[in-house]
């Protein structure tokens, strides 16, 4: 793991990157303030999952700085880069503070989520030279996962197939023990 970083000074928001992003990637800026992420989120406390997007691979959208995430998400994430992958520790005021959020997120719950920031896009509707250029990330990440795909199926098809032949092997053992034993019997 990464450096740890105090973002706020105060220790309510630390973040820890997992997993850095490529040294060309891209981060949300006022161009680019819609952010695409995959989180899951546990509490301090028990490490219990509240939340997850990697069960159903969903991507989580919103725009950064309007208030419709929690504090610590638009602090950290605007540290981000694309395809980081970071773990944000966050105090009760900067989540959910004294209210929490019933059922799952208890009062003055401190909460950890592993962040992967996905994209950034701008606002529908911007025009934006660098559109062109998110597109162009955008369909190579999207060749990327294809690759990574094929290369699990090949993995995949190459064990079925090392299956398949052991499987082979041992009866064709076995077959060549039965043909072994007739004609020896015994006589009574």
């Amino acid at each position: 793991m990464g450096d740890v970083i105090d973002l706020t000074g105060d220790g309510g928001v630390i973040k820890t990157v997992v997993s850095q992003a490529k040294a060309d990637a891209i981060a949300p800026t006022e161009d680019l303030p819609l952010v695409d992420v995959h989180y899951e989120g546990v509490l301090a406390d028990n490490g219990e999952v509240f939340d997850t997007t990697h069960e159903d691979n969903t991507v989580f959208s919103f725009e950064l700085g309007k208030g419709t995430v929690i504090k610590a998400w638009d602090i950290a994430l605007r540290t981000m880069k694309v395809g980081e992958v970071a773990k944000v520790t966050c105090k009760p005021e900067y989540a959910y503070g004294s209210a929490g959020s019933p059922p799952d997120i208890p009062p003055d719950a401190t909460l950890i989520f592993e962040v992967q920031l996905v994209a950034c896009r701008p606002r529908k509707g911007s025009s934006l030279g660098s559109a062109s250029e998110e597109r162009t990330r955008l369909e190579e990440l999207k060749r990327q996962r294809e690759l990574a795909a094929a290369t699990k199926e090949e993995e995949k098809k190459k064990r079925e197939d090392a299956k398949a032949a052991a499987a082979a092997r041992i009866q064709a053992k076995l077959e060549s023990k039965k043909g072994q034993g007739k004609g020896k019997g015994k006589a009574k």
